[in-house]
């Protein structure tokens, strides 16, 4: 059971999956959000740092034109055109995995990136232009943010006790044995278990399209529902980023 997040970006109306805004007094789900940090703005082409940084490309040059089109940040612009290596306009889900990395130096993995593109993908083509890039960056900056929040002890991961306190505070009442499932899922194997960001973003982007299909169901805010087997399989269906 859980809270129901959501916050859309400005000019594109709600975002799935997006950090929660918070607080939804009176809800089953659990207590208040947490508060997502403001935007930040990507460190300099080819320094990436924790957190979901951009990868090893090159400085791009300028913006052909001399500047980047309406509503699109130039330095989105900058790293639009470096990550787009076959020049097409477009950023598909391969590019995109080879320039965010973890605080491992990890790549983001297939699945993070393919409910990204999707969410920011207007044409349902697979590929998203420079508009949907920019909407991702700040996407991913704001949950950057969040995860750091959590990462309480600035290792570049989220343990199982700052996992368990992540969800209480964005309102998710969940128990200690489903986060230890989580983390047992999504964890990068080692001596001390731990989530990077990548599987942070897909986890919470998950729980949040589960949870808006079950409130869908759940009219009367009571935390639990009756469904038969076909309604459970088409919600879970049509909740498929």
């Amino acid at each position: 059971m859980a809270a129901y997040p959501g916050q859309g970006f400005p000019g594109s109306g709600p975002a799935p999956g997006a950090p929660p805004a918070g607080p939804y007094p009176g809800s089953p789900y659990g207590g208040p959000y947490g508060q997502p940090g403001p935007y930040g703005q990507p460190g300099p082409c080819g320094q990436p740092g924790p957190y979901g940084q951009p990868g090893p490309y090159g400085q791009p040059g300028p913006a052909p034109g001399g500047g980047a089109p309406p509503g699109v940040d130039p330095e989105a612009l900058s790293w639009f055109q470096a990550v787009d290596a076959d020049g097409s306009g477009f950023i598909s889900v391969k590019e995109l995995k080879q320039a965010l990395v973890n605080s491992n130096w990890s790549t983001f993995n297939d699945q993070t990136c393919l409910l990204m593109i999707n969410m920011f993908d207007k044409t349902r083509s697979g590929r998203i232009d420079v508009y949907g890039f920019s909407a991702l960056l700040r996407f991913i900056q704001q949950w950057r943010n969040l995860f750091q929040q959590y990462d309480r002890d600035q290792s570049g991961s989220i343990s199982f006790s700052e996992l368990q306190q992540a969800f209480s505070q964005m309102g998710y009442n969940l128990s200690p044995q489903f986060s230890q499932l989580l983390l047992s899922r999504y964890a990068q194997r080692s001596s001390s278990p731990s989530i990077q960001l990548d599987h942070f973003i897909q986890i919470c982007m998950q729980l949040q399209s589960s949870t808006d299909a079950f409130r869908e169901k759940d009219t009367a805010l009571a935390g639990n529902v009756r469904l038969s087997y076909e309604d459970f399989l088409t919600m879970v269906v049509t909740r498929m980023l």
